[in-house]
């Protein structure tokens, strides 16, 4: 089963084009724009037309953004384009560091399986520590490139020690396939579509190396003066996010007809997926100001940051 370049394209690079100017709204409209990826339980949310309701229950109405990963996604936040979005460890890490107006409201659960390295099937290379001196695919500022990073290290390879090569993942994949990189550090649902059409084979995937927490993030000001429609989102998304988990076959099959990927190879993407969407205790905000030491160690950070001091509590 394969996924067509097409898909795939369109998968990491957006299939529509987002004009931020005409996602700004004035300050007297009652609405949440919310920014979305081609995978995850908002554009579940998004095709299941469940927020619509409950948000107009409270005076409020909702438009949708897709975006290609997240990092732009919170450029639009900070731009004051959209107020609601959702992205992986490491681009908020980034953005806070590049003085962004936004704000930690929520958490899944630990997915560490949900990301790896990748290989070719024929390579000869069969550990991370023969990736030293290699060329590794990773999207930059993404989970992948944290992931990459601490692997690498686990492997006893500093930074430095091997070429990184920063491909947002649909270059990822053709340059992969081409043998211009020696592995991938990838994310799923690439991760899955990369094992079913390529056959890449798994050097290690995060577990015992990262955590791979998928975060809900707003813009400051939206949410503290929108408290109620951010908890009516964040309680839709929890109703997704028990649907997923009770029944991953149906909601694979409906993610497939956006995403344009195969119902299995989203099916085992979910697998891997973690479900619970919480607050971040200090557990988790610990774990991200550890991301953020370690960018900014290695230099790739313009600045250090504490990550408490942007973790919305609401009603404070």
């Amino acid at each position: 089963m394969k996924i067509s370049r097409r898909a795939l394209g369109a998968l990491a690079l957006g299939a529509v084009a987002v004009n931020l100017g005409s996602l700004t709204a004035s300050a007297d409209d009652k609405v949440i724009r919310i920014g979305y990826q081609k995978y995850g339980n908002a554009i579940l949310l998004k095709a299941k037309g469940t927020l619509e309701p409950k948000l107009a229950a409270i005076g409020y109405k909702v438009t949708w953004a897709e975006f290609p990963f997240g990092p732009p996604l919170l450029e639009a936040i900070n731009a004051g384009a959209i107020d609601f979005g959702h992205t992986g460890e490491a681009p908020p890490v980034f953005a806070q560091a590049a003085g962004s107006s936004i704000v930690y409201v929520a958490h899944e659960p630990p997915a560490p399986e949900g990301e790896a390295i990748l290989v070719p099937k024929d390579s000869p290379i069969k550990s991370v520590a023969e990736l030293k001196g290699k060329k590794v695919a990773y999207a930059k500022g993404s989970n992948s490139n944290y992931f990459a990073v601490k692997a690498l290290e686990k492997a006893g390879i500093k930074y430095g020690e091997f070429e990184p090569v920063h491909l947002a993942p649909a270059d990822a994949r053709a340059a992969f396939e081409s043998g211009k990189v020696d592995a991938w550090a990838v994310w799923d649902p690439f991760y899955a579509a990369a094992q079913d059409g390529a056959k890449a084979r798994v050097l290690t995937d995060g577990k015992g190396i990262v955590s791979n927490h998928q975060f809900y993030l707003a813009s400051k000001s939206y949410a503290e003066a929108n408290a109620k429609a951010i908890d009516v989102v964040l309680s839709e998304l929890r109703a997704v996010d028990d649907w997923v988990k009770a029944d991953t076959k149906a909601a694979a099959a409906q993610l497939s007809g956006p995403t344009g990927i195969p119902a299995p190879i989203l099916e085992a993407a979910l697998k891997r997926q973690a479900y619970g969407i919480k607050p971040l205790d200090d557990a988790v905000i610990a774990e991200q100001q550890r991301i953020a030491d370690q960018f900014h160690a290695l230099g790739l950070l313009p600045k250090a940051i504490k990550v408490g001091e942007i973790v919305w509590r609401a009603g404070t």
